[in-house]
């Protein structure tokens, strides 16, 4: 049996027609499709249908015409209409439609309503009719209404003060006779007595000095009139204006009071809408008058003094400090700080026994990881240089109220521990300028008491550890960075400590040297702890191959999938406040920071912030869908290799995951090619066969390898020449101008000796070069950066001698792969010098100091693009007259889209589903072994890391699992 087909769906909406033309009904149609609303109309006649005027005094009730059958707005076409007379397409929908598909459709069909309501409240509505009091009293007419009570009951002036006896902060509005204006309580006589509930008497009132009192409240800000009570019993001032949860802005005399409400509002608003007090502030003074015709009282600076006083409280009450003994007194260092459950705790969270395995020797590290890899301390260090702080106020005049307690450390051993070593000097970064990229934004620190900030984070969880945040004076400096990482660390009883940082290559080399000249409390025990450093795997990439492959997170052992981007994810929420902490003085700063890292750390710890056992639960179903996908393909790769091959193999990972001085595995174990070595070979190969008594050399001062050397060099300072003459500008200046003239004289001499000794090798060069120049004497008109130098590969059907082209065949190829090196140690830089930029550099003088930076980094990338286009240019002119062949499948041609850092992907492409670039594929690896040898390399290299994926998956679930517990 088939359905019936249904109707059409159509909007409705009625409306009155101009008594000049016949009564029509408008038909609105609202089709969704692909995404997207789209509104179609028409018209159904309605014939002679007369049109009903509106009733008097109807201000609710809709236009409405008669005789037209009342349907619903979303229902069907009404039946009585004819659907040959509407025009316009009518779209079939498969569901039927309700109004709460789109409400906001809907609205715009009633906004007029609205709107005549709203007006409607702005008057007196039905109490304007109402010429008495409730109360019946005839003296004073009901001319008084309350904003934040519920109704609109107008009352006379003393049932408004009596009503509001408990409520003196309400808003009050007096009708004038044509509209309501804004008054207070205090005009009509309300008198607020303290000490006492609200309707008992005070024997004794003492009003506030000056009868002044203001408040501030969630709804604005109030002048009041005051009383405190002067009974024998009463308490002091400050402590009657608590307890009615007005907080005071002074303990001696106070004025100005904020109320509970607003400053927990405030506090939650700051915390979510990076709102600071200044906006907040004033938004209350415009709510109280928004015309500036009434001047509000300026209590700004009281208002922030009572926030800072406030939200150290609030810390101390969460903390459970009202509840010791000793009190505040007795607070000790980071306890302040809501810490990570997750992470490991001595006492707390740890089973019972877990310290009785064998102690952490560094002979037997295996064994102790085996023992208690569960039990590790993952942390994450970084800096932020947006979080800085201008050189205003002092420690004397601005103290910090949490010293030491949360999360910053304490002041006074910090700043007299830097003070100390001022003058030391940091050892110089070995890998992608590190020191040259972190001072981009500190070398004028002019104006600032603080450049950033460093921390310590929790790396699987991202919560802020205690006493593990400080202030950076100049840079990221070892000084201050290893100050803040033992600050945080001595809080933990641990045997096994995994370290992310992104410069930890370097940092690493000698901190437990640094650590012997630190301040005894600052010592951790290092032969009881086993220590593993890792590079964040977001930085990684800008790093050398070297530590990529010695500082992977990936490729260690009892890590799981932790990433070491913890710190990066909590500046975000950070990074919100920094217009304002930087205009901070430096105790208010670090209040209002710690306040903010103490939020972070809750929400973790709530659904709000992820960390929940939910959100553990969904990790750990992921990780073990992850696990046994990775396993699959590991099993389905061993499947191809021989299990002779996969047991030396394994050997080999196990020996370096015990100790990482042995030969990586994850490396190419061919040696790579480089032009010094490509030239030290050829040196030795002249050397042999003039032991054998055979001499190519034409002249005792340059061989044939070493005139062809000496071209590719001299070609390549050309390049440089040619480069350092377009970049100069229009009006160069006389030290430019002598700098490149003795460049070009310099080149000039090189080329004529080289040209000298060319001859002899190369007769038919001459003749080219008489070609060029048929007069002899004239003076030779070509510059040295353009002069042509007749390599053999330039050479083509020209004869040249075989020995030399062999001899640059070598050569270009080492160039190739020298440049392709040199290409990518740039991208990585100049990858890294981005990532420094937009997360730490803001204001046009840290950009444009960063930008110079970069176009410096551009300018080498784009020569070794060059360099590496001569050289391959050059091998396949070569390839044709050597026969050589294969080669082009290692020496690909450099199209512009190949020139991006690694992970660099474009299009709809992803981590997951691109592909690697070419140029990052390429190993430099000597081809002179068998091409089983190198293939079975790469065999290996892949299972390696195919083995340390699955093992990462597999070490999470059971991470997650003692998580859990």
């Amino acid at each position: 049996m088939m359905r019936a087909a249904k109707k059409p769906k159509l909007q409705v909406e009625r409306f009155i027609q101009p008594s000049s033309t016949p009564a029509v009904k408008l038909i609105w149609e609202y089709a969704f499709a692909n995404g997207r609303t789209t509104l179609q109309t028409g018209h159904v006649s309605l014939g002679e249908a007369t049109l009903e005027s509106e009733p008097s005094g109807s201000l609710y009730k809709p236009h409405a015409i008669q005789d037209w059958p009342d349907y619903n707005d979303w229902d069907e076409v009404s039946p009585f209409c004819d659907p040959l007379i509407i025009t316009g397409d009518v779209l079939q929908d498969k569901r039927k439609e309700y109004a709460a598909d789109n409400p906001l459709l809907v609205w715009l069909l009633d906004r007029q309503f609205f709107l005549d309501e709203t007006i409607f409240l702005e008057g007196r509505g039905h109490e304007g009719q109402r010429t008495v009091c409730r109360c019946g009293s005839e003296i004073e007419d009901p001319k008084y209404r309350c904003r934040d009570c519920f109704g609109m009951e107008m009352y006379c002036r003393h049932c408004t003060v009596k009503r509001h006896q408990s409520s003196p902060l309400h808003v009050i509005e007096e009708w004038n006779g044509s509209f309501f204006q804004r008054t207070h309580l205090k005009s009509l006589g309300l008198r607020v007595q303290l000490g006492h509930p609200p309707s008992d008497h005070c024997y004794n009132p003492r009003p506030s000095t000056g009868n002044e009192f203001v408040v501030v409240d969630i709804n604005g800000i109030h002048d009041v009139v005051l009383d405190f009570c002067g009974c024998d019993t009463a308490q002091l001032r400050y402590k009657q204006l608590l307890r009615v949860r007005w907080y005071p802005a002074t303990m001696t005399d106070p004025q100005t009071a904020a109320t509970f409400n607003v400053l927990e509002h405030y506090q939650l608003l700051s915390f979510e809408s990076n709102i600071s007090a200044y906006e907040f502030y004033h938004s209350l003074a415009r709510r109280s008058d928004n015309t500036g015709l009434s001047p509000i009282k300026d209590r700004y600076s009281a208002f922030m003094r009572i926030v800072h006083e406030w939200h150290h409280l609030r810390q101390l009450r969460c903390s459970g400090r009202g509840h010791d003994p000793g009190g505040i007194a007795e607070t000790k260092a980071g306890e302040l700080a809501v810490v990570c459950p997750a992470c490991p705790h001595a006492g707390k969270n740890l089973p019972q026994g877990w310290e009785n395995s064998p102690p952490a020797m560094r002979q037997n590290v295996l064994l102790t990881l085996v023992d208690r890899w569960m039990y590790a301390l993952f942390v994450a260090i970084d800096a932020n240089f947006r979080l800085k702080r201008k050189a205003v106020s002092s420690d004397r005049v601005d103290p910090g109220l949490n010293t030491g307690w949360a999360y910053f450390v304490e002041e006074r051993a910090y700043k007299s521990y830097l003070s100390e070593r001022a003058n030391e000097r940091q050892e110089c970064s070995t890998c992608v300028s590190h020191n040259v990229v972190n001072m981009a934004d500190t070398k004028s620190s002019r104006g600032l008491a603080a450049t950033g900030i460093g921390t310590i984070d929790c790396a699987r969880h991202e919560f802020k550890l205690p006493n593990g945040v400080g202030d950076l004076q100049k840079g990221e400096r070892y000084l201050n960075m290893d100050y803040i990482v033992f600050s945080a660390l001595v809080g933990f009883t641990v045997t096994a400590l995994n370290i992310s940082y992104d410069i930890a290559c370097q940092w690493s080399k000698n901190l437990w040297n640094r650590m012997e000249h630190m301040p005894a409390w600052l010592h951790i025990p290092r032969d009881d702890v086993l220590v593993r450093y890792f590079v964040p795997k977001f930085y990684i990439v800008a790093h050398i191959a070297a530590c990529q492959l010695t500082f992977s997170w990936n490729f260690t052992k009892w890590v799981g999938r932790t990433d070491g981007e913890a710190p990066e994810r909590g500046w975000a929420n950070a990074n919100r406040v920094s217009s304002s902490t930087k205009e901070m003085g430096p105790g208010t700063q670090r209040d209002t920071l710690n306040d903010h890292f103490g939020d972070w750390n809750w929400k973790k710890m709530t659904t709000l912030g992820g960390f929940s056992l939910l959100s553990i639960i969904a990790r750990w179903k992921t990780a073990i869908k992850w696990k046994w996908e990775h396993r699959v393909a590991l099993y389905d790769l061993e499947e191809t290799i021989q299990p002779a091959l996969l047991d030396e193999w394994g050997k080999e990972v196990e020996m370096w995951e015990e100790d990482n001085t042995r030969p990586n595995p994850f490396e190419s174990k061919l040696a790579p090619i480089t032009q010094a070595a490509v030239r030290s070979q050829l040196a030795e190969l002249e050397a042999q066969e003039l032991r054998a008594g055979i001499n190519h050399s034409l002249d005792d001062n340059v061989s044939p390898s070493v005139l062809i050397s000496c071209g590719i060099e001299l070609e390549d300072l050309q390049q440089r020449l040619k480069h350092d003459i377009s970049d100069l500008s229009l009006h160069p200046t006389d030290n430019q101008k002598e700098a490149i003239i003795h460049r070009t004289n310099a080149l000039q001499r090189c080329i004529d000796s080289w040209t000298h000794y060319q001859q002899l090798y190369m007769p038919i060069v001459s003749t080219l070069r008489s070609s060029m120049n048929p007069s002899p004497g004239a003076p030779q008109t070509l510059k040295p950066q353009d002069f042509p130098l007749y390599l053999p590969s330039a050479l083509n059907h020209l004869d040249c001698n075989h020995r030399l082209m062999k001899h640059e065949w070598k050569l270009r190829q080492a160039q190739a792969h020298d440049a392709l090196s040199e290409l990518r140690s740039h991208l990585r830089l100049r990858l890294h010098i981005y990532k420094f930029k937009d997360k730490n550099l803001r204001g046009q003088a840290a950009s444009t100091r960063a930008q110079n930076l970069i176009a410096r980094v551009e300018a080498k990338k784009d020569a070794a693009v060059a360099k590496y286009r001569r050289a391959r240019q050059a091998i396949e002119s070569l390839s044709c007259w050597l026969d050589e062949v294969g080669w082009e499948a290692t020496l690909r041609p450099l199209k512009h889209e190949d020139i991006r850092p690694m992970g660099d992907f474009t299009g709809d492409h992803t981590q997951g589903t691109g592909t690697i670039l070419w140029i990052w594929l390429m190993t430099d690896v000597n081809t002179s072994p068998s091409e089983n040898e190198s293939i079975q390399d790469c065999v290996r290299i892949e299972w390696c890391k195919a083995r340390a994926c699955a093992a990462r998956w597999s070490k999470e679930v059971e991470l997650l699992a003692e998580e859990m517990r």
